[in-house]
């Protein structure tokens, strides 16, 4: 579970030096924020699931669709809180940095544990 947080902490890193080399350090903060919205999320669904491990197999379901639903707004939640706290963030990097750090995902099949 957590193999896929550690990947995309590393293509979150990735990302901020895109975003510096694109749109210099406001593009590295804001690419860390898209990054940050994937990141976070994913830490703590992957938390989440490993503490109901052990329970029934119905009961994952439940935590699982009710964890990918906290999940997703936990990152728009971040990414409006950011644009509220942060008047000077650059759209396009926040773009970048989430996009980078959600390809994660397909490549978290090639990483072995």
């Amino acid at each position: 579970m957590y193999k896929v947080v550690r990947l995309q902490s590393a293509l979150a890193l990735f990302g901020v030096l895109l975003g510096t080399a694109f749109f210099g350090l406001r593009g590295a903060l804001s690419a860390a924020i898209g990054g940050a919205a994937c990141v976070i999320p994913s830490l703590f669904f992957a938390w989440r699931l490993s503490r109901t491990a052990t329970q029934p197999g119905a009961s994952r379901v439940g935590t699982f669709v009710a964890g990918e639903l906290l999940k997703l707004a936990l990152v728009v939640g971040i990414l409006i809180a950011a644009g509220g706290l942060y008047p000077g963030i650059h759209w396009g990097a926040v773009v970048l940095g989430l996009a980078v750090t959600l390809q994660a995902n397909f490549f978290a099949f090639l990483i072995r544990t």
